[in-house]
């Protein structure tokens, strides 16, 4: 077994490593009280920090010899990062879930054996080694501007139609995900290319309208906020609401055809460093306290079979019934990142944004 001396070393060093490699991320640092043991905990997430804040800090509340440390990427710089150096973090969070379930499936997870783990539902899990622990739509966000110059939108049909009939006045004026740099853009391009018969002539007519393509929902946001644009396509609930909040003229649209629906998914790494504060962690986040926080303190969506009311997966499925359509935890995500079929997809995107359209001709 290994010395304490050099496992405290070892852990330091992993640390090191960890940090140096999210140098210019987003951190949160909680202290373990003094004369507490302060063991470490290090959580690499894709996770906005006003988002994560105060699920790290009840959860530190009622763990204070933990010293967290939190750490906030994109989702394919937490990927890439995890393979770097897959004994760095201690719980690893993200949106991404086809880079998320191929970790597991490789078998980079270790199972979590707690009555809170057996007991999750079986939809939300995979095997007992990987976790959705949260329900967030898929919306769009629309100005005022452009609801009072072209009308109302209220589904995918009405986007493709007004696009379709508007492009030269919408050139410039709408933003969705680049499905190129984007891990979250790739999965719901694919996703919506096996579900809707008229994906591909929606991306069309988005090309013809010149969208601007970004890489996080923040981005987009910031244009949306500041009139650059008049539409964002594809935007990820959870971070939407708080800036809608603070914007008036803007308004959220979960479209009423179809609203996909992803979850975070949480899994303790095989080479976690300190497996026992990790374990602790997942409880938390799987468990009713730590799913009420979701609910009553964030806009994530709690997935926790006994809570209802606002913040909770129960309470979407109530409002939007069967235009909820959650990407399914399962084998279905490899596919996803099969190599030959990603090229296809993303070469096929390509050509259907780029098709010059009768107006600009």
């Amino acid at each position: 077994m290994m010395p304490t001396a050099l496992k405290r070393l070892t852990s330091a060093l992993l640390l090191a490593l960890w940090s140096l490699a999210a140098s210019g991320e987003e951190t949160l640092h909680l202290h373990a009280e003094s004369g507490t043991g302060q063991t470490p905990l290090v959580i690499g997430a894709a996770l906005d920090l006003h988002q994560a804040r105060p699920l790290l800090e009840d959860f530190h509340r009622r763990h204070p010899h933990l010293d967290i440390t939190y750490r906030n990427l994109t989702t394919l710089e937490l990927h890439q990062r995890f393979l770097d150096a897959p004994d760095a973090a201690d719980v690893v969070l993200s949106s991404a879930m086809p880079w998320q379930y191929r970790l597991a499936n490789d078998g980079h997870a270790q199972p979590l054996d707690s009555d809170i783990a057996h007991a999750w539902p079986a939809w939300a899990r995979w095997r007992h080694e990987l976790f959705a622990f949260t329900f967030e739509p898929i919306v769009m966000v629309v100005h005022r501007d452009f609801t009072e110059r072209f009308g109302e939108l209220e589904s995918h049909g009405d986007l493709l139609e007004r696009l379709a009939d508007h492009p030269r006045a919408l050139a410039g004026r709408v933003v969705t995900y680049d499905p190129q740099r984007s891990g979250a853009g790739y999965t719901y391009a694919i996703e919506e290319s096996r579900l809707s018969p008229r994906y591909w002539d929606l991306v069309a007519v988005l090309g013809q309208a010149r969208t601007a393509l970004a890489e996080t929902t923040g981005e987009m946001l910031e244009g949306l906020a500041s009139g650059r644009y008049l539409v964002g396509y594809n935007l990820l609930g959870s971070y939407v609401r708080d800036a809608v909040a603070d914007h008036p003229e803007l308004t959220i649209v979960v479209p009423e055809d179809y609203a996909l629906v992803v979850q975070r998914l949480a899994f303790i790494p095989r080479q976690a460093p300190h497996p026992e504060a990790a374990r602790l962690f997942l409880d938390y986040l799987l468990g009713e306290t730590g799913q009420r926080t979701i609910a009553e303190r964030t806009q994530l969506g709690a997935v926790h079979p006994d809570l209802e009311g606002p913040g909770t997966a129960a309470a979407l499925r109530e409002k939007l019934g069967d235009a909820l359509r959650p990407i399914a935890l399962g084998p279905g995500l490899l596919a996803t990142l099969d190599d030959l079929k990603r090229e296809a997809l993303l070469t096929r995107w390509q050509r259907e944004f780029d098709r010059e359209g009768p107006a600009f001709r």
